[in-house]
């Protein structure tokens, strides 16, 4: 798939999810396989710029290219600006959020809120692509609700301002993530346009991204939830894709290694108690399929330093890589 200059191989990419595609997460998924790895949301309001959360996010220092920053806001102008700070500070391709369905960014006519009105769509999208030279992205939905489904109408429009790729989610915004998505939305919109359209929503393996690029059409899939606690399913998806063949479960020593290397890189770039936390959820992801996971959570969430997140999270996978089971000690 072609972004503007940008060769996108292989065709999976990782969604934008706010508190989850940080870049360390970022930079893990690409090397496992990740064609393309889409930012955190970042606010269009450069009041927040230099707050600690948004000097994070706005961070690429030695990330892979092409580095892609996903910006949300409501004001065209704010947009455009937002878009070209994010440029000076090595955004490679700016992504325009239309399909976070959270009630605090949509009470703020921001995410998929804007998706109800179609003219000042137009005036963000218009606004942001004449700011920067670099290619423009959108992600939506397929709509507000059931029976407000306008993704076709909010695709041509974007085709039209200039966008060079669309990523579409296969829900309505009052679907949240429930329910099961749908693709015959997405696949109406992959063939009414000529730019590339990016299958989401549901891609939970190989298979499955086979069957969603089989029925819409589409240029390539984008993978979310599914890549919580699984970052090498970008080379299982891909490898699928590439030849038709599924590729071994990667053994415990690797995801042991996997885990040990984000922690690691978790730790140093938001500092010890920051990144300790952080760690955290992604422990429990990676865990959630593992024997002892709840007494394994349990332990090393009470874990207060790096030292001991790494020497408990180690531990534990020895344990099962050994074939025994881990001994749980109280946390340092």
């Amino acid at each position: 798939m072609q972004i503007g200059p940008y060769r996108i191989d292989p065709p999976v990419l990782l969604a934008p999810m706010a508190g989850v595609t940080d870049k360390p997460f970022r930079v893990l998924c690409k090397r496992l396989g990740a064609g393309l790895c889409v930012s955190e949301m970042t606010t269009s309001d450069p009041r927040f710029w230099d707050t600690a959360k948004s000097r994070h996010r706005m961070d690429h220092a030695g990330e892979p290219a092409p580095v892609s920053v996903q910006i949300a806001g409501t004001v065209p102008e704010v947009l455009a600006a937002a878009a070209r700070h994010n440029v000076e500070h090595g955004a490679q391709l700016v992504d325009i959020n239309m399909g976070c369905p959270a009630k605090k960014v949509c009470n703020a006519w921001a995410g998929s809120a804007l998706m109800r009105d179609e003219a000042l769509v137009a005036r963000i999208l218009a606004a942001v692509v004449d700011a920067v030279d670099v290619p423009v992205t959108l992600k939506i939905r397929t709509g507000w609700a059931a029976d407000a489904k306008n993704a076709l109408a909010i695709a041509r429009i974007a085709e039209g301002a200039g966008v060079q790729a669309l990523a579409i989610h296969g829900r309505t915004r009052d679907q949240q993530y429930t329910g099961l998505a749908e693709y015959d939305t997405i696949a109406e919109v992959k063939a009414a346009l000529s730019i590339p359209v990016i299958a989401n929503g549901d891609v939970d393996s190989p298979q499955k991204a086979a069957e969603v690029l089989a029925r819409t059409g589409c240029d390539a899939v984008m993978l979310g939830r599914a890549a919580q606690g699984r970052p090498w399913i970008f080379r299982e998806v891909a490898h699928y894709l590439a030849t038709g063949t599924l590729l071994p479960e990667p053994p415990l020593a690797e995801v042991r290694d996997v885990l040990l290397g984000h922690l690691e890189h978790l730790h140093a770039f938001y500092g010890e108690p920051s990144g300790v936390r952080i760690a955290r959820k992604h422990l429990g992801w990676y865990a959630k399929d593992r024997p002892e996971n709840a007494s394994f959570r349990s332990v090393v969430n009470r874990a207060e330093t790096a030292k001991a997140q790494l020497r408990l999270t180690r531990d534990y996978f020895d344990a099962l890589i050994a074939g025994v089971t881990p001994e749980l000690p109280v946390a340092a």
